[in-house]
């Protein structure tokens, strides 16, 4: 269900033309479901092209003259060392170093980054970003853009076909293609695939002709959640949270070394102690035994009983066919392989913890 001060999507109409089933997620009323349905919508993804309307996500342009030493401060980075183009992976963190958000920044020019954050932290990043910048000559823009991403192994040829050229971008890096609209090639299926901000008129557009091209299918939220599941990526305010530090989420390789060491970051200190101690819990994937899927928020035990940690994300997966989940555990159980049990409803259902993805990734790197 949404409620009634649920945002709405500024292709709403067309979705709702589509056949979508709406739901609430993260203040807004989004496509859960199509009538083709979650479990054809993930595997069409998988073998052509999904659609994903995107735009509760959120672009902000930072700008000016020490808009790399702001972003620096803000995150775990050395923007500096960003090629103009090239995307990277971060986090805003707390003092605690927890992660409030996880978010992609593209250097556009010497001067001029865009950072895509999370739905459910806009608002919050925005205000985070805006306080941190007033100590800086930057100046940080929400931009009101619809936001689309087409993954999938046919991504690339419906973009083709739809008049938009991809050769020359490749995965994690960004570009504005034309005035007023941004694409990047990375996703969050584990596919190759592409995300484009562009104007409301432009998107309608856009999508009009991709609609047209057999190979595009719209995908709702459900699939995009067993989709990135698969592909072992985290959903902040599930898998990552303002409790979680970037070693225990199995995060640190998006932090540079040499940022690990002498960065000066919010959380930098705190972080560097949860390294140096090691975490406590490791997230990691898991396997149920059988086909009862596990869900977010089961308790894990070892064998005798002993708390083992808990669930954050879990389902069906379609391509690995199997049930499939992620979830933290003790970081001596977090070897591939162990065996541990969740609780699910009462019930001690076998888990082995295992190596993520589930799903190889298929990005074009090349």
């Amino acid at each position: 269900m949404t409620g009634d001060d649920d945002k709405h999507l500024p292709l709403e109409d067309i979705h709702a033309f589509a056949g979508a089933r709406f739901g609430a997620f993260a203040g807004w009323s989004m496509p859960l479901t199509y009538p083709a349905g979650v479990m054809k919508e993930h595997l069409h993804t998988r073998e052509h092209a999904g659609l994903f309307d995107i735009s509760h996500m959120k672009l902000f342009e930072v700008s000016g003259s020490e808009a790399v030493a702001l972003l620096n401060r803000a995150c775990p980075l050395d923007a500096d060392a960003l090629e103009i183009s090239q995307s990277k992976l971060s986090f805003f963190l707390n003092e605690a170093g927890g992660i409030l958000d996880d978010l992609i920044v593209t250097r556009l020019g010497d001067t001029r980054f865009m950072v895509v954050a999370n739905a459910g932290n806009a608002v919050a990043d925005e205000k985070h970003l805006r306080a941190l910048a007033t100590d800086f000559e930057a100046k940080v823009e929400p931009l009101d853009r619809v936001f689309l991403a087409i993954q999938g192994p046919e991504a690339w040829a419906a973009l083709s076909r739809a008049g938009i050229e991809t050769g020359s971008l490749l995965f994690m890096h960004g570009v504005e293609p034309r005035k007023n609209w941004f694409m990047s090639r990375s996703g969050y299926t584990g596919e190759d695939g592409f995300e484009i901000g562009l104007p409301e008129a432009d998107a309608r557009d856009l999508v009009t002709k991709l609609l047209e091209d057999e190979r595009v299918l719209w995908i709702g939220l459900a699939a995009r959640d067993s989709l990135r599941l698969e592909a072992g990526l985290c959903l902040h305010g599930q898998d990552i949270t303002a409790e979680t530090d970037p070693a225990a989420a199995a995060l640190m390789w998006a932090i540079p070394k040499e940022i690990r060491s002498s960065g000066t970051f919010i959380g930098a200190d705190a972080l560097r102690a949860a390294v140096e101690r090691g975490p406590a819990q490791k997230r990691v994937g898991l396997k149920p035994e059988g086909r009862q899927p596990v869900r977010a928020g089961a308790a894990l035990f070892e064998a005798d009983g002993n708390p083992a940690g808990h669930v954050t994300s879990g389902g069906f997966g379609p391509s690995a066919g199997h049930p499939i989940a992620m979830g933290y555990v003790a970081t001596p159980l977090a070897k591939p392989g162990t065996r541990i049990f969740a609780d699910v409803r009462g019930t001690k259902i076998p888990v082995d913890v295992s190596s993520l993805p589930f799903t190889p990734h298929r990005y074009r790197k090349g």
